[in-house]
């Protein structure tokens, strides 16, 4: 019996275990690193002094975001999809676009959020060492699709 008092079995338990994806240094450096953090490729990023991870493939189109540039929206970081320009916090995951009112003509466009889209991962580091530990967040995300099967970028060694 598990001490927590957990029911999770340890398959899924091993599916949320740290994984070490490289040295601190070679990712300041890289400012962007690749990793397959149990069968789920994701791309984390060195930006301003943090570490984000999030799911490799865009949401909107399976977009290699790793191949993006980082660009300050609205006061927030945000990876830009390389295919279709879709804008990504690196933060929360949320995917961001310009609104305006069209029955003010002299209405500047705002910053809006359509919620949660790309999966977010959690970066730790430790003695110089980083690691990624995937999302347990039970809600469905759009990135999610493009996490698996024929969208990944590098196979599976099994």
């Amino acid at each position: 019996m598990d001490p927590a008092g957990s029911e999770q079995d340890p398959e899924t338990k091993e599916q949320y275990a740290s994984v070490y994806v490289g040295r601190e240094e070679d990712v300041k450096r890289s400012e962007r690193i690749t990793a397959v953090v149990h069968d789920r490729e994701v791309v984390i990023f060195y930006h301003k002094g943090e570490f984000h991870a999030m799911d490799i493939r865009c949401y909107h189109s399976g977009g290699p975001l790793h191949l993006g540039e980082i660009e300050e929206f609205d006061g927030r970081a945000c990876i830009v999809c390389p295919w279709h320009k879709y804008k990504i916090t690196l933060e929360t995951g949320e995917g961001l676009y310009q609104s305006i009112n069209p029955k003010d003509p002299s209405a500047e466009p705002m910053w809006c959020s359509k919620g949660i889209k790309q999966r977010i991962h959690t970066v730790t580091v430790d003695n110089g060492n980083i690691y990624v530990t995937l999302s347990k967040e039970p809600f469905k995300c759009d990135s999610d699709f493009y996490a698996t099967g024929l969208f990944k970028v590098i196979p599976s060694s099994f």
